[in-house]
């Protein structure tokens, strides 16, 4: 029966994951399988592949056919680099020894490269990690100069508020005379130097109105 090496979909909406697996062409995309060769998770960064290299060539060797994503996986771990030297050992032109040395060689220089992707990714992140703390501490010194300033005239406030006012229950109530005017004093002193009318009669005033009072019959 012709075989395919494809994915199976796994995961929840939004963040899938696959399953490398070997399924007959007939069956469905997500349905049975002949065997589970290995994961593809494209959520990380570097996507994270899991494959069993050695069971996905023997499907290869039995004429399985990947598909263009499948193809792309296998050719990433090796998979078909190590088929190709194996056909070249079935045709004697390679020795086992061979093929495994230069599978070894491979995947070490496949592992060196991805190290130092992973190296740079963790670089980068850490340096935009360095610059985000140093925005916000920049974000936080200001807030704290303008919460700062805006205290200012509101202590100014508070001091105004404090300063002691006079109390309208023990104010004193008593009125206050007016002041008198200077016109109003020299009048007063005036009134008081003047004698009065009674106090302004003479001697001859008496006499004179004891002239005129009538004088008393004489005694027969």
């Amino acid at each position: 029966m012709p075989v395919k090496i494809r994915l199976q979909r796994h995961g929840k909406k939004g963040k899938p994951f696959y399953w490398v697996v070997a399924a007959d062409i007939r069956a469905k995309r997500d349905g049975k399988f002949l065997e589970k060769l290995g994961i593809y998770n494209p959520n990380t960064n570097p996507a994270t592949i899991e494959l069993n290299v050695d069971n996905s060539v023997k499907w290869l060797q039995n004429g399985a056919q990947p598909t263009d994503t499948a193809r792309a996986i296998l050719s990433y771990k090796g998979v078909l680099l190590k088929h190709h030297l194996l056909a070249g050992q079935r045709k004697g032109a390679l020795t086992e020894e061979q093929v495994e040395e230069k599978f070894n060689a491979w995947l070490e220089e496949k592992e060196g490269k991805i190290s130092a992707k992973v190296s740079g990714l963790d670089q980068e992140k850490a340096k935009i990690k360095a610059e985000a703390l140093k925005a916000e501490k920049e974000i936080n010194e200001k807030r704290a100069q303008e919460a700062a300033a805006a205290e200012l005239p509101e202590e100014a406030e508070v001091e105004t508020a404090e300063a002691p006012q006079p109390d309208a229950e023990n104010a004193d109530t008593t009125p206050v005379a007016p002041v008198a005017s200077e016109e109003e004093i020299k009048a007063d002193d005036a009134k008081e130097e003047a004698p009065s009318v009674q106090e302004v009669v003479s001697d001859e005033d008496f006499e004179k109105k004891d002239a005129d009072k009538p004088k008393p019959a004489e005694e027969a």
